[in-house]
């Protein structure tokens, strides 16, 4: 791995994870009509995570174009995780705002 990359793909994969679970968890909440947009965007957001990660792997010189596109996600996922008291959706917002941060970064 690339050491300029490092944390970026960690929080990628990390955040990729987390969107994961928190779409999985969201779909077993009794109002699913409340979580639409948490799990479209979790769906979203796992996979510009895994791209962007995969394209800073392959020293790509796109990666710093996706990693901006991928922090603006990130940060509008995070964004709409942060309304739902749920643990996952906590847990996933924080994840998303800390691989935001770190996507802005590489974007510079």
């Amino acid at each position: 791995m690339i050491e300029q990359y490092r944390n970026c793909i960690e929080a990628c994969y990390l955040c990729a994870a987390a969107c994961d679970n928190c779409a999985a968890s969201c779909l077993q909440e009794e109002n699913l009509e409340m979580m639409r947009d948490c799990i479209r965007l979790d769906i979203q957001c796992a996979n510009i995570c895994r791209l962007a990660a995969q394209f800073m792997a392959l020293n790509s010189e796109s990666a710093k174009k996706l990693c901006a596109v991928c922090a603006e996600i990130c940060q509008q996922c995070g964004d709409e995780c942060g309304k739902h008291q749920h643990d996952h959706c906590q847990d996933c917002s924080k994840a998303c705002h800390r691989c935001a941060e770190e996507c802005r970064k590489m974007a510079a």
